[in-house]
């Protein structure tokens, strides 16, 4: 007889900028999801697997939850309940910082509903006074029933493993859904594209980044065993694609080779990566650009 092993689903819900993705990188010890100073950057569910043990976690990465405007808004929020939804364990991170904001409040109002089991995750407790974290607890916990509450900092990595270790204790007995050594199921075409992506918020301002998309439009596997990629970002307006392109196409050889470097780190292998910038104005709320970049379509 083997050991038992366990394996199950333990979602991360919360407002933007709580700092989900950079948790679910720290607890996987990989990048796995993009990470941005910038709000509402993950828009669809990304998976993380980790093997702690004999326990198989898939981390599951969910979009921030805020007031949805857009069909692609719409279509995020869609995607981060049904995050928590299909969860064993969905884990609420709220930032220490922020408090109980009025985005926290609305989620708390919605968590209550699911019957889920429930863990309260503060995260940047290291940037508050002690002292205010109590009454913090509190305020969410009279509104929510959680079985557990973790103290952690996503950034330095403070209280992640005592919550790892939880999780692998608590998710339910079961055969490994994934082979042990997969550390994420996003096809690697989507990856070059959340990669990309990635640079384009970290790299450009104000509106831009949110209003473009990657698409990788080919993705093959080299005889020499590199990968060549090319992917076309696609803008709603004419301002926007000089921007992104920059002058003398400084901009975009930037993004690119950025990219391209996190990509080759990640797949372990070169990549030669090839960008387009396109105009399509109201991408947004084209559906089979939802579609492609990993969202169900909604109404």
């Amino acid at each position: 007889m083997g050991e038992t092993t366990r394996c199950g689903f333990a979602a991360l819900v919360g407002a933007p900028n709580a700092g989900k993705s950079t948790l679910l990188n720290k607890m996987a010890g990989a990048k796995l999801s993009i990470v941005s100073p910038k709000a509402q950057t993950t828009r669809a569910r990304v998976l993380g697997i980790l093997m702690r043990g004999t326990c198989q976690i898939l981390l599951v990465d969910t979009p921030g939850i805020f007031q949805p405007r857009r069909r692609l808004d719409r279509a995020m929020v869609a995607a981060a309940w049904s995050g928590a939804e299909d969860a064993d364990i969905t884990m609420l991170l709220v930032d220490a910082r922020s408090g109980l904001t009025d985005a926290v409040s609305s989620i708390i109002e919605r968590l209550a509903t699911t019957g889920r089991k429930l863990w309260l995750v503060l995260n940047k407790t290291d940037l508050v006074p002690p002292e205010r974290l109590l009454p913090l607890t509190e305020q969410i916990t009279k509104k929510l029933a959680v079985e557990h509450v973790f103290m952690v900092s996503a950034r330095s990595g403070g209280g992640v493993e005592d919550l790892l270790t939880r999780l692998a204790d608590s998710l339910p007995e079961g055969p490994y859904l994934y082979p042990e050594d997969d550390l994420t199921d996003l096809p690697d075409r989507l990856l070059a594209a959340e990669l990309v992506r990635e640079q384009i918020f970290l790299l450009t301002h104000e509106e831009v980044p949110y209003g473009t998309t990657v698409e990788t439009e080919s993705y093959q596997e080299r005889p020499d065993g590199s990968v060549r990629i090319e992917a076309t970002i696609y803008v709603g307006r004419t301002g926007h694609k000089a921007i992104l392109i920059g002058e003398g196409g400084q901009k975009i050889r930037q993004i690119g080779e950025r990219a391209r470097k996190q990509l080759s780190s990640l797949l372990e292998r070169p990549c030669h990566l090839f960008l387009n910038v396109k105009e399509r104005s109201g991408w947004d709320e084209e559906r089979a650009r939802l579609q492609a970049i990993g969202l169900d379509d909604v109404p």
